[in-house]
């Protein structure tokens, strides 16, 4: 005689039929969420490094930028130092060759004076300002004085005190204060 099995042993068997299928797809789930992760750790590793791509390119033109602005800079001194040079040299001499007619310039030195002006006026006053301070100061007081005086306060304002101070002083034809 063949005893039937009993329904609690057919529901036990059940629950751990249950229980063993739960647990397979359990163990299924993560390796699809790895998957997923993956290709998420995928996508985001390729959005870093095109952005790495872009802030190195940024980089290479801000410092390119920069280059250009110190060569400017240098230029700007050299001329300032060859007008500067040159101020004292055209001050002594006598236009004796010159002829009285009103087509020459008066005073050649105070169009180039001029000019400098108007590429100071033209610069951002920050970066006017710290090549201003670099120079001496017969041309800081010869450049200021033709600028605009909006753009000479602008300038000033950016540049240390000490440096508008003297540059001050020197415009207003005083001696620099001791100190400081």
């Amino acid at each position: 005689m063949i005893r039937q099995p009993s329904l609690l042993l057919l529901t036990a068997g059940a629950a751990g039929l249950a229980a063993l299928a739960n647990g397979l797809s359990a163990a299924a789930a993560p390796a699809s969420s790895a998957e997923s992760a993956t290709r998420l750790g995928a996508a985001i590793g390729t959005d870093l490094a095109s952005r790495d791509l872009k802030s190195a390119q940024r980089g290479r033109q801000l410092d390119l930028r920069e280059q250009a602005a110190r060569s400017a800079e240098q230029r700007l001194q050299v001329a300032a130092a060859a007008l500067a040079k040159a101020q004292p040299a055209s001050a002594g001499a006598t236009p004796s060759g010159a002829s009285g007619t009103g087509a020459v310039p008066a005073d050649p030195q105070a169009e180039r004076w001029d000019e400098l002006a108007r590429i100071y006026q033209a610069m951002k006053p920050k970066a006017a300002a710290g090549v201003f301070e670099q120079l001496s100061m017969d041309v800081q007081v010869a450049v200021a004085q033709r600028m605009r005086e909006r753009a000479t306060a602008a300038i000033l304002a950016a540049m240390t005190p000490k440096g508008a101070a003297v540059l001050t002083m020197a415009m207003a034809k005083l001696p620099p204060a001791s100190g400081g």
